[in-house]
């Protein structure tokens, strides 16, 4: 994010609005940092602002997660077509997951929690339902896979004996 470099001569309006321009607002709160007006700043959206950029880069792994797992379920269930497309999203989408985690550590956190899992796969099951025409429900509940093998570079799910019997069914 580029440095906000605002004097007080360069506020579009003092006393900036927190929810009528958030640009003025974040420049004119960066201003009273820098220049250490500090009983000017407005706290309680300063920090609703900074949680928000934890929660940005929460969802942004949540999407993440959801496209990478999506095409690994592609992956499994329409051998016969995996385009070379499928194969440069679940890397690029591995890669850019863990550089985020490289860069922020705290985000380890919801690979570990079975409820966030389960909500990515199932924005994952509905997507690929969508792309692929197969309805939901043919694809497991909860994610088959650990995110240890999700995440492994090497790890491209295989369609199983029970799966091409599922689809079969379900034609």
């Amino acid at each position: 994010m580029p440095k906000l470099t605002t004097t007080p001569t360069q506020a579009e309006e003092p006393n900036a609005r927190y929810d009528g321009d958030l640009v003025a607002w974040a420049n004119e709160q960066a201003m009273f940092l820098r220049t250490g007006q500090l009983d000017k700043l407005d706290l309680e959206n300063i920090a609703e602002e900074v949680e928000d950029v934890g929660g940005r880069h929460y969802d942004q792994l949540e999407s993440r997660m959801s496209v990478l797992m999506m095409h690994l379920i592609k992956w499994q269930y329409q051998a016969g077509k995996r385009p070379r497309s499928w194969q440069l999203t679940i890397k690029v989408q591995r890669k850019d997951i863990n550089k985020l985690i490289k860069k922020m550590p705290s985000l380890k956190v919801p690979l570990r929690d079975e409820e966030w899992i389960n909500t990515a796969w199932t924005y994952a099951r509905i997507d690929a339902s969508k792309e692929t025409s197969i309805d939901a429900d043919v694809f497991p509940e909860t994610c088959p896979w650990s995110m240890h093998e999700v995440l492994n570079d090497a790890f491209y799910p295989q369609p199983t004996q029970e799966i091409q019997d599922k689809l079969a069914q379900a034609k």
